[in-house]
């Protein structure tokens, strides 16, 4: 966990670790008080055979270094422990802040791989083609983009999955806090997350791309960044918000009508 805290939690990939945890632990708490009644120890077969092959797994991890895999079996392995204190109906009670709070760790490299390169090529591909609208002398292959006698490199960073995890994390909470009762709504908003997420990414690249044409790489690679990561970080949050306000009168009217049709047939 010391390892996490230092490596993830001091960057732009695991910022949102601290306030994921906080949080986490504030649901947890709040929902403790209203379902404790339903804690009931587990058997303790199911709980020492799931440790028997939780336990090794993580050793395993451990020497070999993988740190992303180590932190959801350490993750693991408490909720075993948890589970074995107050049951599964309890758990089952629990399972948004239990879910939550496995945003704290970053995912395994070998994913954000997968996700990622389609991502940049997609974000490269787009940005090469609405500044050349404009008449920028602008090119590209791959994530490499050319403008002017700068080259670019279309990083992870840039690349929409850090702004995904963080703000999925964000916006779940949010979500949960807000609509936990009516749950297809719910879903329709988490579904929203990834679209606003790559479009602010999008602009983000745009935004880098052109401080690099205008001002130098110099200006762009350094405060002018990470302050356009967290500008369109901000953006895209205050989006969701703002398509909440915009959609839920829209679906409110959508059910009442749904019910009055029903009701009628």
């Amino acid at each position: 966990m010391i390892f996490v805290v230092r490596q993830s939690w001091t960057g732009e990939e695991g910022a949102h670790g601290p306030i994921v945890l906080v949080t986490g632990l504030w649901l947890l708490y709040r929902r403790w008080k209203e379902i404790s009644e339903f804690a009931a120890p587990a058997p303790s077969g199911t709980v020492w055979m799931l440790l028997a092959l939780l336990v090794p797994l993580q050793i395993f991890t451990r020497i070999t270094q993988i740190v992303e895999i180590e932190g959801y079996l350490m993750y693991a392995i408490m909720l075993v422990v948890l589970y074995s204190l107050v049951g599964i109906e309890a758990m089952k009670r629990l399972w948004f802040p239990l879910f939550y709070l496995a945003f704290i760790f970053p995912p395994p490299e070998t994913v954000v791989a997968f996700i990622t390169v389609p991502m940049k090529i997609w974000l490269s591909e787009a940005a090469i083609w609405f500044l050349d609208l404009f008449g920028y002398p602008i090119g590209g292959e791959g994530v490499r983009i050319y403008i002017g006698q700068y080259e670019l490199l279309v990083a992870a960073a840039c690349s929409g999955i850090n702004s995904i995890i963080s703000l999925s994390a964000i916006s779940l909470f949010y979500i949960y806090m807000r609509h936990q009762a009516h749950w297809r709504y719910a879903l329709l908003l988490v579904l929203l997350i990834v679209p606003v997420a790559l479009v602010a990414n999008f602009f983000r690249v745009l935004i880098l791309i052109l401080l690099t044409y205008h001002a130098g790489e110099a200006a762009a690679q350094g405060f002018l960044h990470n302050f356009a990561g967290i500008l369109m970080f901000g953006i895209a949050l205050v989006t969701i918000f703002a398509l909440d306000i915009l959609l839920k009168p829209l679906w409110d009217r959508y059910i009442e009508k749904t019910g009055r049709d029903a009701a009628h047939d």
